[in-house]
């Protein structure tokens, strides 16, 4: 690697075959991994832990300082896991003292114009639309694909294995395995297609269909439908990941299915 028009500090750490195109800016404390790829006018600044074989395309900026008013400076740092592609115009901030650190998982796409703010944790293989807004401290799970033009609030949880609908404005957390859609966010089914695509067989998934019924479609309070699905539905590991999700959940979870528009 040698790009006479790009500007690489001396301090940082970058594997000898990354590609650095003309135009960009690599501050210190940054660090990059092998075979990666970093198109011309990206901007890196001091935080950065790029991993390998990723890509980030032309005006990408990653490990800006947080957009928090509380932010005092302090050391932090945006991670970027391995083979993640980054489309243009994406930005990733960096942590506050809060968790010291956002994070994006592997196998991950994040696509142009999305902005992951401060202290975001987003899961392994998930896809992040055009356009897509994380507020700070949202976490997202693996294989969850938010669709484009999405905003969602600050301090969200979006369990694994979700499809949340273009447009939508998630300001309560979605649990695992379900499709989100409509306005307020509501439950209109669980993601069948993408749990098979994964493995998932068909008994597993009427398992899961069945715990969302008793939670989102027979009129049951959330209390309820805790005690309905423990008694009734044998233990898994996915029972568990759903019922540990709803109780956790600090912002309430998102609503049940409805026929309204």
């Amino acid at each position: 690697m040698n790009q006479p028009l790009a500007y690489i500090h001396p301090g940082a750490k970058i594997a000898a075959n990354v590609v650095v195109e003309p135009f960009t800016t690599i501050s210190k404390n940054v660090e990059i991994g092998e075979g990666s790829w970093i198109g011309s006018n990206v901007t890196i600044m001091e935080g950065a832990r790029i991993g390998k074989n990723c890509k980030i395309y032309p005006g990408a900026v990653i490990a800006a300082e947080p957009q928090d008013l509380k932010f005092g400076g302090e050391e932090s740092l945006a991670i970027i896991g391995d083979n993640t592609t980054i489309r243009e115009c994406v930005t990733v901030n960096r942590g506050t003292h809060a968790t010291g650190k956002s994070m994006v998982g592997a196998n991950c796409m994040l696509m142009a114009y999305s902005h992951v703010a401060h202290d975001c944790y987003i899961g392994d293989h998930s896809i992040i639309v055009n356009g897509v807004a994380l507020g700070g401290h949202v976490t997202i799970g693996e294989y969850a694909i938010i669709g484009g033009l999405s905003a969602v609030h600050q301090f969200v949880t979006i369990g694994a294995h979700t499809m949340v609908s273009g447009g939508s404005l998630v300001r309560k957390d979605v649990p695992p395995y379900v499709k989100a859609a409509k306005d307020p966010l509501s439950f209109v089914g669980i993601n069948s297609i993408g749990m098979r695509r994964r493995g998932y067989d068909s008994e597993k998934i009427a398992e899961i269909q069945q715990i969302y019924r008793i939670l989102f479609q027979q009129k049951n309070n959330v209390s309820q439908a805790i005690d309905i699905i423990e008694a009734e539905m044998p233990a898994t590991p996915e029972r568990d990941e759903i019922l540990s999700f709803v109780r956790n959940s600090k912002r309430g979870v998102m609503k049940g299915y409805t026929t309204s528009s």
